[in-house]
């Protein structure tokens, strides 16, 4: 199992930490700060363009914005240019002092691999490691971790070279995406892969894919010795899967699935009101309907969930939500 992590202290004898996955347009201050409340370990923000820090647009630095409630938490860049990346790195590390800095090699959008960068750089290992020795000289007191894939397509997996190769160039922790870039996010994680490279390291390995509940948690877990779990999708739907975990992972006794009506519609409207509080300057109001996507797969479960998915489109505020929610659980509660 990997060990080493002396910058890390959420790894280490008895601890093994649960982390959220940076999710494009999905893992904002708003929803972190939910998975936190809801058991979340380790936060890292969806991942922003090293040109785009440089640059100074203000969309990609409120991207990388934190609460002092979300640590131990990472930003983290992507980027194709070692100058640019390290550059980025040390603006980062000096304007919002992360617990440590994530370099992304997983990401398998277009738009990421037709800039070389994201996993599209596991088709080019020596400038990954001319990026990541760039990076780490440039912010030397400061945690340096990656993300990646397997490697480009299954006749070219490349993680266990990659991620020997990240240990000696000093990066401290390494999260395995068990897909390919070509696979996207369909088919299965292979998680005989992410066991490999943990087996291969001394750094912490964060097993991802297919974790859908704290029994598949579990078993990840044991089957992989990794240090580490890292959720993403699953949690979209269901933030609980952290609390979940955790009971597993403590011995206790989980039934999954048991979330109900009340809960679920008390985390849309926690959601939405912690949303609001990060996005209402920018918004200049109380409106709810641009986060409809960010509401929609927390209906997943309610009784009678198409229905209240058409209404939900009608809901202008804040105070509409709400009286949704009072509604719909009356009815529930009306039932024979």
């Amino acid at each position: 199992m990997s060990l080493v992590a002396p910058r890390l202290p959420w790894f280490g004898p008895g601890k093994f930490p649960l982390y959220l996955a940076p999710m494009a347009r999905r893992t904002d201050v708003a929803f972190r700060q939910l998975c936190k409340e809801q058991g979340a370990d380790v936060m890292v923000t969806e991942f922003v363009q090293s040109e785009a820090l440089i640059r100074d647009n203000a969309k990609a630095w409120e991207m990388v914005d934190f609460t002092e409630a979300q640590r131990p938490m990472g930003v983290q860049i992507f980027g194709a240019t070692p100058a640019s990346m390290a550059r980025a790195a040390r603006e980062v590390c000096d304007r919002v002092r992360p617990d440590f800095l994530d370099l992304n090699f997983g990401c398998p959008a277009h738009k990421v691999i037709e800039q070389n960068a994201g996993s599209g750089l596991l088709r080019c290992p020596p400038l990954l490691y001319d990026l990541v020795k760039s990076v780490k000289d440039a912010i030397p007191e400061v945690p340096l971790t990656a993300k990646m894939r397997l490697g480009w397509d299954e006749s070219s997996i490349v993680a266990v070279e990659v991620a020997g190769r990240l240990e000696q160039l000093g990066v401290e922790a390494i999260a395995v995406h068990g897909r390919t870039k070509e696979q996207g996010y369909a088919g299965l994680a292979d998680w005989n892969w992410i066991a490999q490279v943990a087996a291969a390291v001394r750094i912490p390995v964060i097993g991802n894919g297919d974790i859908k509940d704290g029994a598949s948690g579990l078993r990840r877990r044991a089957e992989s010795g990794v240090a580490g779990l890292m959720v993403g999708r699953a949690a979209l739907g269901n933030p609980w899967i952290f609390g979940e975990m955790q009971a597993a992972l403590a011995g206790k006794p989980v039934v999954a699935g048991t979330v109900g009506a009340v809960v679920r519609w008390n985390a849309m409207i926690r959601l939405a009101e912690l949303t609001l509080e990060v996005h209402a300057s920018r918004l200049g109001g109380r409106d709810v309907r641009w986060m409809l996507d960010r509401l929609l797969p927390l209906t997943q479960g309610l009784p009678g969930s198409r229905r209240i998915r058409d209404r939900l489109r009608y809901c202008l505020t804040l105070e509409d939500l709400r009286r949704l929610r009072d509604e719909h659980l009356t009815e529930l509660a009306n039932l024979p």
